[in-house]
């Protein structure tokens, strides 16, 4: 049975379509929006002095597990739990993990299809302040932003209203909020739901569904476009940064070190949880993924090779960023930290906003928006099918039928159209806002940790080095040089210094947490944190529940009563004093000469074992004479134990 399963399960065309896959996978959004922000705030260029201890001490070794682990079995993330079955709540953890962030990550790239379609004109519409979804805040270059009444008294309604120079806001950031989102100003305001982006929200679903219709077949050809063409467009948005006034003033604000910073436990805090967003470990998806690997393949080639790109392109994208926003902030005369912002800020507000000053904008726009939805579906795909991967191995019989795998998958991809749907309202990217922060953190810290415990601890070290070198094979170089970085890396980093640093952030993150109505008290409300909590813990608790329920369904509960219940000597130690319910445990029952049997209910199997609810022998002081030793037709006797 287990040589059919191999042959039936997909295999990657060849081993630049999972390189490619891995990285369309690693590389996402994150490395656009996330980490370029995260360096200037957390010291520029110091920043990556953190960045790069936490890749060594936890990225690496993480990355290295999970793909020897999930290439040695060529299973998927929970159905590879075989390795330790009490432990499959791990497997489950990674594939909620996994589906929450496929749900959000989705509707982000729904507003940059959004945006890439309405940058295709011959103006950009967030070049000026439209009074259709404007502010009387909004100001734009053919304004005077001191000016209370930049519209001549075209906008009555702004006239009445308070006018403070610190309130002004740029066209791009309305256009953003009032226009693309319709955005509410708390949680508790739903708002209604965005035609437009509902439609691009279905038509990113549908892209989804037709590229994993057949899985890494599929996927493994879509890659070579998703994969290498966000480094062409990176490239030529960097050459047409580099021309731009100013572009050396976003630079330096960008590498300029502060290693004052250092000494903030935030920043390392920030660090590690960057390594997490930035290799994708601990979501499934690396097991997921390497598990439609040849078993012989060079995996350690790949753990250096992969997270090496990842990171280059990281930094490489801060130069593209921050050279347009130097440029920025030179014409707007102001600092380029009063022009930066983090995370969907910086993709749909400051960095279009850049693009619309430069000549050309509309081709620029499209280009990026195009550059960000190939990043985005690059690592959608891969999100998606490690969900679908780990639930078809754990139920294969879905995937019997060439339809009811085609189904399942459209089934899945329907369900989280529907499922995204509230982040596409009023209120959606503060929900997004919630689920992103709430995922991000403490589920993917526990499942690193418990897997590593898992995998290392309880496995084996040793065990699962002879399972490397197993599949490494090839030359002796190559094996020496598996054991040299085995002995000299991984295997400390394993059995010490990775699981260590885990706790370390999780007790930070812990210290350092703060309920979101108490940061952001105007945007959520008390039960937004109740709700983050929830999301939290539906990852987190998949593995303490499974490890109770296998127990007790594997004895673990009877064990638990028994080695708590007291033992059959317990009572009185001299026997005269055994009375009551103890007198019984003082007698033995004589069968051939008889003896004193006071009420003992229960039958004895010939072979000692009793079970109770049923009248033995009822004697007395005055009657002591035995019951007489017979036996039903169950085969029991009816009288006779042993003390």
């Amino acid at each position: 049975m287990a040589e059919i399963e191999e042959k039936q399960r997909a295999n990657w065309g060849n081993h630049i379509e999972f390189i490619l896959t891995l990285v369309g996978f690693a590389v996402g959004l994150g490395n656009v929006w996330r980490f370029p922000f995260l360096c200037f705030k957390n010291g520029g260029g110091a920043f990556l002095i953190p960045y790069f201890i936490c890749l060594v001490i936890m990225g690496l070794p993480l990355f290295y597990l999970e793909l020897c682990f999930g290439q040695f079995a060529s299973l998927g993330p929970v159905k590879i739990w075989i390795i330790n079955p009490a432990m499959k709540g791990l497997g489950y953890s990674m594939i909620l993990v996994s589906a929450f962030i496929s749900l959000y990550y989705n509707v982000i790239i729904a507003v940059c299809v959004y945006y890439f379609i309405v940058s295709m004109r011959s103006s950009l519409l967030w070049t000026s302040c439209d009074p259709e979804w404007s502010s009387c805040n909004c100001r734009d270059n053919t304004m005077n932003a001191s000016d209370p009444n930049p519209w001549n008294f075209t906008r009555p309604e702004c006239l009445n209203q308070t006018f403070n120079e610190s309130d002004v806001k740029s066209p791009s950031e309305e256009y953003f909020y009032n226009r693309v989102l319709h955005q509410t100003a708390s949680l508790e305001e739903t708002g209604g739901i965005s035609w437009e982006l509902t439609v691009c929200l279905f038509a990113a679903w549908l892209i989804v569904f037709l590229v994993l219709t057949k899985g890494i077949k599929t996927l493994g050809k879509v890659v070579y476009v998703t994969a290498i063409f966000p480094y062409i467009l990176l490239t030529a948005l960097l050459i047409r940064g580099a021309t731009l006034d100013g572009h050396m003033d976003g630079i330096k604000f960008y590498l300029t070190p502060d290693l004052s910073k250092l000494t903030d436990a935030s920043v390392w805090s920030d660090a590690a949880v960057q390594i997490f967003y930035s290799l994708s470990a601990c979501s499934g998806g690396l097991i997921a993924m390497a598990s439609y690997n040849n078993f012989n393949n060079n995996i350690l080639r790949d753990t250096f090779l992969v997270p090496i790109i990842n990171c280059l392109t990281s930094f490489y994208a801060g130069f593209v960023i921050f050279s347009s926003l130097g440029f920025m902030a030179h014409k707007k005369g102001v600092s380029v930290d009063k022009v930066a912002k983090g995370g969907p800020g910086l993709a749909f507000i400051a960095y279009p906003e850049a693009l619309a000053e430069m000549p050309g904008a509309p081709v620029w726009a499209t280009l990026f928006f195009l550059m960000m939805m190939m990043l985005g579906f690059s690592s959608e795909f891969s999100i998606v099918e490690t969900v679908l991967t780990g639930l078809l191995d754990d139920f294969p019989r879905i995937s019997k039928s060439k339809t009811g795998t085609v189904l399942f998958r459209a089934g899945y991809c329907l369900l989280g159209f529907v499922l995204g749907l509230p982040m596409v309202t009023g209120c959606g990217f503060h929900i997004l806002d919630l689920v992103d922060n709430a995922t991000g953190g403490f589920p993917l810290l526990f499942v690193g940790f418990f897997e590593v415990v898992a995998v290392i601890y309880i496995y084996g070290l040793v065990s699962f080095r002879k399972d490397i070198m197993m599949m490494l094979g090839g030359t002796r170089l190559l094996k020496l040089f598996a054991n040299i970085t085995y002995y000299i890396y991984f295997a400390p980093m394993w059995a010490l210094f990775t699981p260590l640093c885990l706790l370390a952030v999780i007790v930070f993150k812990c210290v350092q947490y703060e309920p979101k109505h108490e940061t952001d008290p105007d945007v959520f409300p008390w039960w937004a944190d109740a709700i983050w909590w929830l999301i939290v813990m539906a990852s987190i608790i998949c593995i303490p529940a499974w490890f109770i329920i296998y127990l007790c369904y594997n004895g673990g509960c009877r064990l638990v009563v028994d080695s708590n219940s007291p033992k059959d000597k317990w009572g009185p130690a001299l026997k005269e004093n055994r009375k009551g319910r103890y007198a019984i445990d003082t007698l033995e029952m004589k069968t051939q000469t008889g003896a004193y049997a006071p009420n003992y209910t229960g039958y004895i199997y010939e072979n000692g074992d009793t079970v109770t609810n049923e009248t033995v022998s009822k004697g007395t002081e005055d009657n002591p004479n035995p019951a007489e030793i017979t036996k039903d037709e169950s085969g029991f006797t009816n009288a006779g134990f042993t003390e």
